[in-house]
This record gives C-alpha cells, structure tokens and sequence, in this order.
C-alpha cells in the first residue's frame, strides 16, 4: 500500500505504540483486500463487549490504556449486553456486568463516547453523501451506507478501534466507487403494511444472496417509507444475507449511478407469497400456543416506535405469564420518559432496557434461568439471532405482537 508521510510515522512508532499497532493492523487488512492507499475519516462506530470479547478483549484495551493512546476522531460505542439496573433482576452474570464496567471505563479513558447504540444514525450521526466513515454494527454500516451514502465496510471491533485512533481507513470494498453497483434487480410486487413486514423483505432477498458482495436494488410500489421501515429493511438484509449496501428508486441518494449502465442484472420477485413465506419460516412447533417472551429490539427502538407500543398499551396489562421486553438507546428512553411513552410500558408490565440489543445479553444464560422459550418478535433480524439457541422465534407484525403480550398466546 502506498503511505503518506504521516502514515510512515504512525508505523515507525513515531507517535506511541498505539498508532503503531493501529496502522500495522490496518495495514494488513488493507493488503488483504488488496487496498491501494488509506481514506480519511471522520467517524468511527466500535463493537464492543465483553459477552464478544472475553478476557483477552478486555486485557488488550487496557494495555491500549496503559500505552497513553487515544481516538483521535469521533469514535462512539455500540449497543451493549447489560443494562446494570436489570442486571440483577434479569439474572445476568454479576462478575461479567463488572467486567463490562470496566471495559466501558478503560474505552472511555481512549475518547470512546460510551452511548450504547446501534441506532447512531437515527440519534446521533448522519454520515452525508459520500463521506468514509469505519462503523461495526452491520445494520449500522447497511443503513449509512444506503440511505445517507456514507462509505463503510463491517468494520470488526478492533478494526473500527484502529480507525478511531488512526482517523483513516484502508480503501476497499464499499469505500470504492466501482463496487457501489447494483448486482441484483428486485421488484416488489406488493406494498408492505409494517415494519416486520420490511424486515420479512430483507430475510427473503438476503437468504438468496447470501454474500457480502452482492448489492440488491428494489424496485417497489409506491408507498409511505420511514426511517424505522428502512432500519428493519437493511438490519434484516445485514442478518440474512451480509449485505452492505443496498439501493431503493428515488430513495438511495445514488440509485441513478447504481444502475447505470447495469440493463441485464439478474431479477428476484417478491410478492405476498414470498413475504408469507419468510413469517410462515417462524411458527409455532409446539401445541402449546403459551407464549413466554415478546421482544422488541435488534435493533433498538426509535422514540417513534417507542411511542407507537405505548399507545397500543396504554390502559392495558401483559399476561401474567409473559414477559415484554423492549430496548432503546439513554437519549429516547430520556424523550420517551418525558413524552410518558415510558411510563405507559411499564405500567403495563413491559420492562425497557436502555443500552442493549436482547441478542447480545448472554441470551442462553437467560433461557435457562427463566425457562424462556417461546419469543414472539416484530424484528427478523432478532428471529434470525435467537433461532441459534434454544428459542422458538415467532416473527410478526407490530400490532399483533403487543396482542400476544397481552393474551399470553398466539392466535
């Protein structure tokens, strides 16, 4: 890769062994992927936790730490595995929330903006047309890199660390011009009535794609289109099908490019049997129709999303034997507090974690304490996940799901 001076320094060691590490690290990637040269950034999104990292993560940072290093862009945390004031109650591993504490500490101490969310681009940053930012979360990097236009690759924790202390990213992949081009034409067929149903979209096109390097384009009718129907739509793309980027007509700010030039792509139809398909692949195996979680998370919920649960709640109980669960981000649960959306949930007898992704808190762990095993859900990203371990994912729309919280069954 060709160096600029400054990049020469950084690897010689000139400012500290943490730019050091940063830029070798850096660099091998680059080479990998056969990368020419580095790309400035300006923002970095880090994954980082200790239910991923263990032991060896924790040690590595805090030797980052110790070297006197810091980010030198800003570089914001992802959601998390705990929120401390459920800990105790959920039954999560004290020792392993302790550890996280100090994980969140130590990456303080480097610069990192501890603000535990995988929604950042609803609630934080906006990356605009063309800008090269180094993300983790895959719906994250989905999202910025389809709707805003930003550039990123799925930048690994360490790798989205490196690029908060090094202010650079190696130039390949979805930073590139030339792979920012449609490879798959998809025509939706019929227009989709909820966010699941967004979410049903991208399970049926990504579990056909299934590969990085694929970049479907949609084709749909036309219809009302919200920044939470998208979240679910590229968050489910990322789950399924490892998809980076994707393009929408008149919505994609480069979805003329995208296609240019592209008159022989290979096409997908999906319609109603295709999206039914997708909620008919999460049913109910048992005769038993008892339900014992309904979730909602993965991502985390919008003040708008939160709103829009509060209201289907207000005045109303969960079943007894059912557990509702939702997850949001500290500034919306601040706005929802305020707006009274909190406190409708919990009046109901739905928890709100804040900080968190469900997948994310040692999950099996909360199985067996809890003895969970059916999970009604809106997102299909979140199926997708829990179907790994010894859940029964049932995925369904928005309306329905509070329906089953409050009935403790399905149907």
């Amino acid at each position: 890769m060709l160096l600029s001076h400054e990049e020469e320094q950084m690897l010689s060691g000139d400012f500290g062994k943490g730019p050091q590490w940063a830029l070798e690290f850096q660099l091998h990637v680059g080479e990998y992927f056969g990368a020419q040269r580095f790309v400035p950034i300006h923002n970095a999104h880090l994954v980082a936790d200790m239910e991923v990292m263990g032991q060896a993560g924790l040690d590595f940072v805090k030797n980052l730490v110790n070297s006197q290093c810091k980010v030198t862009i800003p570089t914001t945390l992802n959601a998390g595995f705990t929120d401390p004031l459920y800990a105790h109650l959920l039954g999560q591993d004290l020792e392993l929330v302790e550890r996280q504490h100090e994980l969140k500490n130590y990456l303080q101490t480097l610069g990192v903006l501890n603000i535990d969310t995988c929604i950042n681009y609803q609630s934080v940053y906006q990356p605009h047309l063309g800008e090269h930012v180094a993300w983790g979360d895959t719906g994250t990097v989905c999202y910025a890199n389809s709707i805003f236009g930003a550039r990123s690759n799925f930048e690994a924790g360490p790798a989205a660390l490196a690029a908060g202390i090094t202010g650079r990213v190696p130039m390949y992949g979805y930073h590139l011009e030339s792979q920012r081009k449609a490879t798959t034409l998809v025509n939706l067929t019929t227009a989709l009535q909820d966010m699941a149903d967004w979410g049903a979209l991208g399970a049926a096109v990504g579990r056909r794609l299934q590969s990085y390097w694929e970049v479907p384009f949609f084709r749909m009718p036309t219809m009302t289109t919200r920044s939470d129907d998208l979240k679910h739509l590229g968050a489910s793309l990322a789950s399924y099908g490892s998809t980076a980027l994707f393009g929408i007509e008149s919505i994609t700010p480069e979805w003329e490019e995208m296609i240019m030039g592209n008159n022989s792509l290979p096409e997908i139809t999906i319609g109603k049997k295709e999206l039914q398909h997708v909620y008919e692949s999460y049913q109910m195996t048992s005769h038993d129709d008892a339900v014992d979680l309904v979730v909602f998370s993965g991502p985390q919920q919008s003040i708008y999303e939160l709103g829009m649960i509060a209201e289907l709640l207000d005045g109303k109980k969960v079943h007894e034997n059912t557990q509702l669960i939702l997850t949001t981000n500290s500034a919306y649960r601040l706005w929802g507090k305020t707006l009274g959306y909190i406190n409708k949930i919990e009046q109901a007898g739905g928890i709100v974690l804040t900080g968190v992704c469900f997948y994310l808190m040692t999950i099996d762990r909360l199985q067996k304490q809890h003895n969970w095993h059916t999970l009604v859900t809106n997102s299909a990203k979140l199926a997708n996940i829990v179907g790994a371990y010894p859940y029964q994912p049932i995925l369904r729309r928005t309306r329905d799901c509070v329906e089953i919280a409050l009935k403790g069954r399905i149907g």
